[in-house]
């Protein structure tokens, strides 16, 4: 195990590194960079200031060589690519994820200033996911072919095929706007600090209830299904006639038998649906939702080419896929012994 455990840790290295390669080069072809877009701002009329260190310019004049030379200077431009990247290496090793372009911030500040918004969209639906899946697939596998199946396969279905961001927008619309029952942004209310702790509780997930709802309606689907046919694959097996013919308990030989069995497919989708709940699909959802997050943050720092917050939100998205990934792998055993990493 230790063994094992050792060389996947080992693994990630490399794994990282061709990432933050492949990203490091494309993002050296985008036209519109850091420069480019100070520049522009300075050039826009009187009156404009450029973000950044300070540095302004005013009129639309034209910048000499020596001023350029300080813009890339304080962006970091004046080295070459590949004394950018090891240079970038170095910091990441120690966990260094460097400083904002555009915001005078470390990265991981603002890592740390928007995980909870994340963390709140991100748990939640994880957690109402498989709680609602998993009991509907094994309700589903026990009754395969009724009129139940049916149904549910066709809810199932239909709330799958409803884009998170379309059914938001609904819910903006019907229960935000027209019924105002819930509010239109924000995880809480600018009252915050002066309720008592139950009022913030209740603030916090009167505030939480639309995007979740949005994220969770379709994230639920495809782990709904695989546990229907792992439960269906299992229940045919020999052991489950056996156990029954023992006399066991129906419910006991669905829980104790086929559940631990059924688990693994169940399991192996765990690393997909975790990081997915935090970060796929939550980038719409944060925005029309008004809510400032880890996805909100990617998407403006893709758009204003604030390469140090690109990098840094890329490596550590990677760095918590690749762990959680070996701990899904871990779980292997835990779940089914026979599992050898030999």
């Amino acid at each position: 195990m230790f063994t094992y455990i050792l060389k996947r840790l080992l693994l990630m290295v490399p794994t990282l590194l061709g990432v933050l390669l492949i990203t490091f080069a494309v993002v050296q072809f985008v036209p519109g960079g850091p420069v480019e877009q100070y520049l522009a701002e300075a050039k826009a009329g009187p009156g404009t200031s450029a973000e950044g260190g300070g540095l302004s310019y005013r009129g639309g004049q034209g910048v000499d060589p020596k001023r350029l030379a300080q813009i890339k200077a304080l962006y970091g431009f004046d080295k070459p690519a590949h004394e950018r990247f090891f240079q970038m290496l170095g910091q990441f090793a120690r966990f260094d994820l460097g400083k904002s372009f555009f915001q005078n911030k470390d990265v991981s500040q603002l890592l740390w200033e928007k995980l909870p918004v994340s963390i709140s969209l991100g748990m939640w639906t994880f957690f109402i996911s498989y709680l609602i899946a998993v009991p509907l697939g094994v309700a589903k596998a026990v009754r395969a072919g009724s009129r139940f199946d049916f149904v549910t396969t066709l809810l199932v279905l239909f709330g799958y095929a409803i884009p998170g961001f379309v059914l938001g927008v609904a819910l903006l619309v019907i229960f935000g706007g027209q019924l105002q029952w819930f509010p239109l942004r924000g995880l809480t209310s600018s009252n915050w600090d002066e309720l008592s702790w139950g009022a913030r509780i209740v603030d916090y997930l009167w505030h939480i209830a639309m995007p979740v709802t949005a994220m969770v309606l379709g994230s639920f689907a495809v782990t709904a299904m695989l546990t229907k046919n792992a439960f269906l694959e299992e229940i045919r097996k020999q052991y489950v006639v056996t156990a029954r013919a023992k006399g066991l308990d129906e419910r006991h030989v669905l829980w104790k038998h086929v559940f631990r069995n059924a688990l693994i497919p169940i399991v192996t989708g765990f690393p997909a649906a975790f990081i997915g709940a935090f970060f796929t699909g939550a980038l719409l959802i944060e925005t029309l939702f008004s809510l400032d997050g880890l996805g909100l943050l990617s998407y403006e720092s893709v758009i204003r080419r604030d390469y140090p917050v690109v990098m840094g939100t890329l490596f550590f998205f990677t760095l918590i896929g690749l762990v959680t990934k070996l701990i899904s792998d871990l779980c292997y055993v835990w779940v089914d012994p026979r599992v050898k990493f030999d």
